[in-house]
Order: structure tokens, then sequence, then C-alpha cells
């Protein structure tokens, strides 16, 4: 049942024009539309992150219009052709749009033509007792809908609430969900950077392993267009997370895949790899430009803005390079042989591993690592070296990967709470590595400058700031590292991980 406080609906054409002849209580049913249609445009992120919040941004000519289920529309003009969210102007729909990732672009779903409509319900002197705003979107490729937007008149909610009856029982649903936008783009892409593989106990870790990296071979391939098109960083970033996850497949399920095979797809996954590392460096540094500039004083600010100058030359060159190697045959030719490898199957060497049920394999595997966290964890303190908290680093992503593969295998509310202090202490980690990367490549950095460039001599003296500064931050997030392990290791966690993966035993 739709809820009495509903202000959008959608409907089919077919439908809305069958409210002319519906029984409306005594009043009359009127339908009218505007002169002529306007081309519209409806854009959302990569990751459909409007589509799956029940939203639809509607780009028109001169403005745009964002559709919610909650608030009912909200109108802005000037804002046609904006990207990211963080560059609207304020105002509605930038508020209508609250919650979207800044670092993700706005792109094309579909576009089409709209026509702008009214459905009136008039008593016998043709006085209105209720009104619904009518928006028509036809698709140029797809479908068509019909928004109907309820606008209730003081003193006359129950003829508001008998429109509203009639819509329901026209057909009308409630806007704000899936449906409008398949039936609007029934040929609309789906995408997931986190696939979910079903899995079940009797699963053997050979198609377990299989299944995995055949899910998420074409998540990357999916970020190659946007990666190419520059759309946004956002792109490589996925890209990257899916083959590291594939790598991570291949590392840590031991003696699944024939030693040799395993060895020569870890170099061709590293290979594909190689290529974009350095191109995501410097769009993390672009990334948190603002933030750099915060940590030192205003005095310094010139010595950056010629670093900054020079990540963004360099970033801009790598950007293309990474381009070109993305639409080269070469690389098209073997992600295209990869994919199809992990599809068939059948040239995959098998391990002595392969035919282990899955189940007892995520068991062995997440305990094991659990176990080799808290060894390192346990003892860190102050004096201990860089590396080793790396190390703790590494364990804990690893440990992530096998849980987020193998999740479908266990309950999933004991699982969550797992999940949950393990991603504090990830956090923790990955600042206190970011800190240490920093330092070293801007060290890098400093190596490479020519002293005798005008400029340079400045951006030396607030890098070195910088460095002093990340080296201090490193030094205080390695004490929160020690308070995060703690939380990640209470009684009840512990516990939890020997019910889950060891029998209940220590």
């Amino acid at each position: 049942m739709i809820p009495d406080d509903t202000k959008l609906y959608f409907m089919s054409a077919a439908a809305l024009e069958g409210l002319s002849d519906a029984p409306a209580g005594g009043l009359v049913p009127v339908i009218t539309w505007q002169e002529g249609v306007s081309p519209f445009q409806v854009r959302d992120t990569f990751d459909r992150e409007l589509r799956t919040t029940g939203r639809m941004l509607i780009e028109l000519e001169g403005g745009a219009e964002v559709l919610s289920p909650g608030s009912g529309s909200a109108a802005q003009p000037d804002v046609g052709g904006t990207r990211f969210v963080a560059d609207f102007p304020e105002g509605p729909v930038k508020a209508a749009l609250g919650g979207l990732s800044p670092l993700r672009c706005l792109l094309p779903v579909g576009a089409g033509h709209l026509r702008r409509g009214t459905l009136s319900l008039l008593d016998d002197e043709q006085k209105t007792r209720a009104r619904a705003v009518l928006l028509h979107l036809d698709a140029t490729e797809g479908g068509a809908l019909t928004i109907v937007q309820l606008q209730g008149l003081r003193g006359y909610d129950k003829a508001l609430a008998r429109l509203r009856e009639m819509i329901g029982a026209a057909g009308g649903k409630a806007f704000g969900d899936d449906t409008a936008y398949t039936q609007l783009f029934p040929d609309l892409a789906d995408y997931t950077p986190k696939p979910v593989v079903p899995l079940d106990r009797e699963t053997k870790a050979f198609d377990a392993a299989c299944d995995i990296i055949a899910a998420y071979l074409p998540v990357a391939r999916a970020n190659e267009a946007g990666v190419i098109a520059d759309d946004d960083t956002e792109f490589l970033h996925d890209y990257r997370i899916a083959l590291r996850k594939v790598r991570s497949v291949l590392s840590l399920f031991k003696d699944v895949y024939g030693a040799e095979q395993t060895i020569e797809l870890k170099g061709r996954f590293s290979d594909l790899m190689a290529a974009t590392g350095r191109l995501r460096d410097l769009d993390v540094y672009l990334l948190e430009k603002d933030a750099f500039y915060a940590l030192v004083p205003d005095s310094l600010h010139v010595g950056l803005d010629r670093m900054f100058a020079l990540f963004a030359e360099q970033r801009a060159a790598e950007q293309q390079a990474l381009a070109r190697h993305l639409r080269s045959a070469a690389y098209r030719k073997e992600i295209a042989a990869l994919c199809k490898l992990f599809d068939k199957r059948r040239k995959l060497a098998r391990g002595g591993k392969a035919d282990k049920p899955a189940y007892d394999f995520a068991c062995r595997l997440i305990w094991k690592r659990y176990r080799k966290i808290c060894t390192i964890a346990e003892a860190i303190d102050a004096e201990t070296p860089d590396h080793e908290v790396h190390e703790l680093r590494i364990h804990c992503k690893k440990l992530r990967y096998l849980m987020e593969f193998f999740a479908p295998l266990f309950p999933d509310g004991p699982f969550k709470r797992l999940i949950k202090p393990l991603k504090k202490l990830q956090d923790n980690l990955g600042l206190f590595n970011d800190y240490s990367v920093q330092q070293e490549s801007l060290q890098a950095f400093l190596g490479g400058l020519d002293g005798a460039e005008p400029g340079n001599l400045q951006a030396a003296q607030s890098v070195g700031a910088l460095i002093v500064v990340l080296h201090g931050r490193q030094l205080a997030e390695r004490a929160r590292v020690v308070d995060s392990f703690a939380a990640f290791n209470s009684a009840e966690t512990r516990q939890t991980f020997r019910d889950l993966f060891h029998g209940g035993k220590e």
C-alpha cells in the first residue's frame, strides 16, 4: 500500500489517460498539456548513486530538476552541464543532491523529450479541488513514463486523498525505487564494484577462486572507458581495486592452481597493474591538495603552488600514456584472453587443494590470517620499525579480502560485527602508510628538483616543512593503531573468530 504522505508517483501514459474516465466521487478529472516538448537528459554517477537512493537528476534547457521520493521536485536554473556536485551553485538542486560523492562525475544515463502538464480534480463549478503536476518523459532510446507530483490545496484534504486513490488504482507507483529507471531506460547497464559471488559449503576451492576472479575482471573492464575519457579519478581507483582483488586470490588461495600457473598469472596481472601506479599516486596528491596546504603556514603556499603545478603536468602526461595503453591492441588482446581463461577454465592447471571444500578452505585461511595479525599487533609499540606496521596493514587487507570473498558461507550478523572493528584498524593503518609513503615520495620529488630553475627553491622549502608535519602525524597515527587493535581484539571479537572459523577452539 502506498503511504499517505507520498508526493511523487510514476505511471504509464495509457494509465494516466485512463484517469479521465475514472470515478472521482463527484469531481471531474481533467488533464491538460502544455504546447510543445523540450529536450532532457538524465544524469547519474557511474556507480548509480542517485538511482540506488531513489532520486533522478533531469537536466533541462537552462537548468536542472531533481526528483526525490521524500521531498518531491527541486528545480534550479543555470546549472546545466555541471559535472560534479561540488561545482553546483548553492540552491535547491545542490541540496537535493546531498550525499553524493564529490569525487564522482555526473554522467549521461539517457536522453529524450519532455512534456509538462497538469491533472486537476474540478467540482461542478469548475473550481480546482486537487492538482498534480505532470512530467512526461519519452526516452530517445528506451521507454516512456509520466511523473505525477501531487499538490495539495488548503482545505481540500479529502479531494487530495481521492486523487491519490485514483492514481494508485490506475497503476501508479510511488517514485523512489529502481522501477522508474528500468521503465525509462530498460537497457541501462548495472554496475557494482563489489560483486557478491554465490558460494555454498559444497563449492570446491578451485571453483570459488575462478568464480571470484571471473566476477572481478568485468568490474575492471567496466572502468576502462572512464579511465580513458578521464571522467573522474574513481574509475582508475575501482579498476585498480578489481585487479588487486584478482591478484589477492592468486596469492591467498595457495595450491588451488598449479605452481607454474600461479606464477604465470601473477606476472600477467602484475603487468596490467604496472601502468596504473604513478597516475593513481598523482591523483591522490591532487585530491588531497587542500589538506596539504592546510598543514603548512601561508608563507609556504607559494612553494606548494609550484609542486602541485608540476604534479598536474605529470598527471596529464601519465593519463594520456595510460589511455594509450588501455586502447592498445596488445592490452585488449591480453585482458580478453584472461577473461576467457577464467570463464572457460579448461586450460587452468589445478593444484593440490583445488577440490578442497570452499568452507573448510575459507576457515583455515581466515583463521590463519587472523592469528598472524594478532601476533604482529600485540608486539607493536613506539619502537616498532615502520616495516612491521606496514606488514600488519598488508595482513589486515588480506584478511578483509578473504572475509569479503567468503561472506556468503557464514552467518551475516556475526560476520558484520567482525568487519566493523577490522575496518577501523585498517583505516588507521592506511593513514600510517599514507604518511610514510608521502614522505618517501616527497623526498624523491625533492631529489629530482633542479635548484637553478625558478620557483624550485621555494618548492623545496615548502616540501621540507610538509615532510616534517607528515612525520609528526605518522607518529600520532602509530599510537592510534595500538588503540584500534585493542578494540578489534576484544574478548567478544576473539570468541566470534573462534566460533566462526575454528570450531570454537583456541
